[in-house]
């Protein structure tokens, strides 16, 4: 393997789902900055702008908005993307939301309404921008989208997404057996918890980190330079033969839950 095959130089990414210094979206688009990528990177709306467009004014990259519930909002951000880059080679989705009310009750008692619309906007918002960006990658590339261990355990207070975070890691294997044949590879990244803005709106969301914590392995909690170097290693040549994958990166957490 050579060292240019771990090298970002020369590729083109958008990366979706910036709100702050702590933000996963953040972490990778700055590890993939570092490694020489091009980027063009979202934050919701203008209230976010403000938080996020310090750093990336800091990386030299452009930030657009995106509301993925505003119709027609994906498609002027790909297409704003790729008349900037001219194309695109790896595509990283870190938006999740759910309404309170749904967020912090019992999934039996969730409103179809609130269930229906954290599942738009945190999973099939991948899916769209999968069919969004495929044609705009000529040369493959990856696809990334972050999860979390809440898909396959039931994890105290997690409740709604849940369910939602496991449809979305469906939705991975199925967009990789679509897309494969264009070389487009597509993999979940499963964080340990971080302390994110969208992670503190979880209930009880330090009892989180202290289970994660006292029950990992290597009892810690992962860094976001941890998350965001595997992102950007999934999104370089050298994970050019995985695809299909939730990869985890929460020092072993999963393991012992």
């Amino acid at each position: 393997m050579s060292a240019s095959m771990m090298d970002l130089s020369g590729k083109k990414g958008l990366i979706v789902g910036l709100a702050n210094e702590r933000s996963l979206a953040y972490g990778v688009a700055r590890t993939a900055r570092a490694l020489g990528a091009d980027l063009v990177t979202t934050c919701l709306n203008d209230k976010a702008r403000k938080y996020v467009q310090p750093l990336t004014d800091d990386l030299g990259v452009t930030l657009l908005n995106l509301n993925v519930e505003e119709e027609g909002a994906l498609e002027a951000v790909v297409d704003q993307a790729v008349a900037e880059l001219g194309q695109l080679d790896f595509v990283v989705h870190s938006i999740a939301w759910a309404p309170l009310a749904d967020l912090h009750g019992r999934i039996v008692d969730s409103s179809p309404e609130g269930f229906a619309r954290a599942m738009t906007v945190s999973c099939h918002s991948f899916a769209e921008l999968g069919r969004l960006c495929a044609p705009h990658m000529p040369d493959g590339g990856s696809m990334l989208t972050m999860t979390y261990i809440g898909s396959e355990q039931a994890i105290p207070n997690y409740g709604i997404m849940g369910p939602i975070k496991a449809a979305l890691e469906a939705t991975v294997r199925y967009m990789a057996l679509e897309l494969g044949t264009q070389g487009i590879r597509v993999h979940a990244v499963s964080s340990g918890p971080v302390r994110t803005r969208a992670a503190s709106g979880l209930s009880d969301f330090d009892g989180l980190l202290h289970l994660a914590e006292s029950k990992s392995p290597m009892k810690r909690l992962v860094s976001l330079d941890e998350v965001a170097g595997l992102s950007a290693f999934l999104c370089t040549d050298a994970a050019s033969g995985m695809t299909g994958q939730t990869l985890f990166v929460d020092a072993g957490y999963h393991i012992a839950a």
